[in-house]
């Protein structure tokens, strides 16, 4: 059973030559029931910060504490 998310990036965050912005929302399903969409190594979330704005999450270092998330479904 997957479970649907919305991650928004709480500031802006320049590392690496990256730059993440609050506007940089995305919405993730993740493929087990998580609880949160940071687990399995937040790889569903990587996928979909690359697909949609080319942001590489894991060159950036970005963390859980840098991100709010809520459950959608």
């Amino acid at each position: 059973m997957s479970r649907v998310f919305r991650v928004t990036p709480k500031r802006i965050k320049r590392t690496n030559g990256q730059v993440l912005t609050p506007d940089m929302s995305v919405v993730v399903t993740t493929k087990t029931h998580a609880t949160s969409p940071f687990t399995n190594g937040a790889q569903e979330l990587k996928e979909a910060y690359m697909r949609l704005y080319g942001f590489d999450y894991q060159k950036a270092c970005c963390h859980l504490s840098d991100f709010d998330f809520e459950v959608l479904d």
